[in-house]
């Protein structure tokens, strides 16, 4: 994936993560595209780990795994903001 992707991505992730996990954060657009991006990192690094697959485009398994990731970095940002 190229770097357009990947924030594309990451974006796509992020509102996602929000989403799921709504509540008050502080931080915009760029920081959930940052975190998003971080999550697919995260996701497609704990999912090789376990032999569950990678984050290597745009298909489902790579999507539920960024927002894993997403979702676990949402977790830590806000138990650190607190």
């Amino acid at each position: 994936m190229g770097i357009l992707s990947w924030i594309a991505m990451g974006l796509i992730v992020g509102i996602l993560a929000k989403l799921i996990m709504p509540g008050k954060d502080p931080g915009g657009i760029i920081i959930t595209i940052l975190i998003g991006i971080a999550g697919a990192f995260l996701g497609g690094y704990i999912g090789s780990f376990l032999g569950v697959g990678t984050v290597t485009g745009f298909n489902i398994i790579s999507l539920l795994l960024a927002i894993g990731g997403a979702l676990l970095l949402l977790i830590l940002y806000r138990l650190i903001k607190r």
